[in-house]
C-alpha cells in the first residue's frame, strides 16, 4: 500500500519545510510513504526548499494556475506514480501532519472513498466571528446540494482512495474543495469525514482578500457545480418560481375580469403571460441540460477508464523495470528512478 502526500505551493519557502517536517514517516497499514510538491508558479526558492528535504516529486507550472488546476495535477502525478492513496495538506502547516494516520485509516478499512478533515471550527482562534459563520454556513450549502453529511466542506485536508482520484474532475478554477463534493455525492461514493487538529496559523490565507470575495466565489463554485451536476432541478424550481409568479399574477387579472373592472389592467396580463412563457422555457432548458449532463457522465465514465488503463500501464511498467533490475539493492534503486520529477 503506497501512500503519496501531495501539498500545492504559491511562494512557500518560509513555511514549507515546517510543514514536511510534521508529516509523518511511518504509517500503521502503510508500506511506503512519498511526498509530492505542486509548485504554481512560485517565484521564490520554494522548490529548492523542497528538493534539499527530500521530496521524492516536483510538479511544476510555469506561471500561477491556481489552486484547482495544481490539485488536478497533482492527483495525475500521484496516480502515474503509483499512490494507492493520495492525501491533500497545505504548505502553511495549517494542519497537523499527525493526523494524517486518522485520515486514511477508514480507506485502509474498505470503509471510505474519500475523507475529509474536520476542522474546530468555533475553536480556531485566528478565524474571526464573522468567518466561522460563514464556513458554517457555506458546508450546509454544500451538504444540501452534494446530499453529503460533510460538516466541514471547504476544508483542504482530504484523503482520496485510488478509484475516487481517478474519477476527480474540477473545471472551476477557484478551488476543488467544493466541486469535489457536489461531484462525489452526485456519484455516490463512499465519503465521510474524521475529526482533526489545526496550527497556529503561520501566514495569512492566500486563497482570498477579503470575506466578500470568499463568499462571493464560494456561491459561484457552488451554483456552478449544481448546473452541472443537479441542472434539472435548479432549472426547475427557477422555472416553477417564474411560472408560479406569472399564474398569481393572472389569477388577479381573472379576478378583476370577472368582477368588471378588467380596464386597465391589460398590463397584468402581459406580466403573467410572459412570466409563465419564461417558467416553461426555463423548465425546457432544464431537461436540455439534464440530457447533456447524462452525456457528461457517459464521458466521465469513458474518461475513467481511459485513466485507468493509462495509470495501470505505467505501474506494469515500474514493476517490470524493477524486476529486470534483479533483486535487492539494484531492485530498490530502479524503482526509485524517476522519482524526482518535474512536469
Amino acid at each position: 500500500m503506497k501512500l503519496i502526500i501531495q501539498i500545492p505551493c504559491y511562494n512557500e519557502a518560509e513555511t514549507l519545510e515546517v510543514a514536511l517536517n510534521a508529516l509523518p514517516r511511518q504509517i500503521p497499514g502503510i508500506d511506503t510513504i512519498e511526498y509530492l510538491i505542486i509548485n504554481d508558479g512560485s517565484r521564490d526558492d520554494t522548490v529548492q526548499v523542497a528538493r534539499r528535504w527530500g521530496v521524492h516529486y516536483v510538479v511544476n507550472f510555469r506561471r500561477n494556475r491556481g489552486l484547482a488546476k495544481g490539485f488536478m495535477a497533482g492527483l495525475d502525478a500521484c496516480l502515474r506514480n503509483g499512490a494507492d492513496i493520495i492525501v491533500n495538506t497545505d504548505a502553511d502547516n495549517q494542519y497537523c501532519g499527525e493526523d494524517i494516520a486518522k485520515l486514511v485509516q477508514p480507506i485502509l478499512e474498505g470503509k471510505s472513498d474519500i475523507v475529509i478533515g474536520e476542522r474546530p471550527i468555533d475553536t480556531t482562534e485566528h478565524f474571526s466571528p464573522l468567518k466561522k459563520k460563514l464556513q458554517h454556513f457555506g458546508s450546509w450549502v454544500v451538504r444540501k446540494a452534494s446530499r453529503t453529511t460533510i460538516p466541514d466542506a471547504p476544508s483542504g485536508f482530504r484523503a482520496y482512495s485510488r478509484e475516487a482520484a481517478m474519477r476527480m474532475n474540477v473545471v472551476n478554477e477557484y478551488t476543488y474543495t467544493l466541486e469535489t463534493i457536489v461531484q462525489a455525492g452526485r456519484e455516490k461514493m463512499a465519503i465521510t469525514s474524521v475529526p482533526i487538529r489545526t496550527n497556529a496559523e503561520l501566514r495569512p490565507s492566500r486563497l482570498f482578500h477579503s470575506m466578500f470575495g470568499y463568499v462571493k466565489k464560494s456561491m459561484v463554485t457552488i451554483l456552478r457545480a449544481l448546473l452541472m451536476y443537479r441542472p434539472l432541478l435548479c432549472f426547475t424550481i427557477i422555472g416553477g418560481i417564474l411560472f408560479l409568479l406569472g399564474f398569481g399574477v393572472g389569477v388577479r387579472f381573472l379576478y378583476f375580469w370577472f368582477t368588471g373592472d378588467s380596464t386597465g389592467h391589460i398590463q397584468s396580463l402581459i406580466l403573467a403571460s410572459t412570466l409563465m412563457l419564461s417558467g416553461v422555457s426555463t423548465i425546457v432548458v432544464g431537461l436540455q441540460a439534464d440530457i447533456i449532463a447524462a452525456n457528461r457522465k457517459i464521458l466521465e465514465d469513458v474518461q475513467y477508464h481511459v485513466r485507468k488503463l493509462d495509470y495501470d500501464r505505467e505501474q506494469e511498467k515500474r514493476e517490470a523495470a524493477a524486476g529486470a533490475a534483479g533483486t535487492g539493492a539494484e531492485r530498490e534503486q530502479a524503482a526509485g528512478q524517476g522519482k524526482q520529477v518535474e512536469e
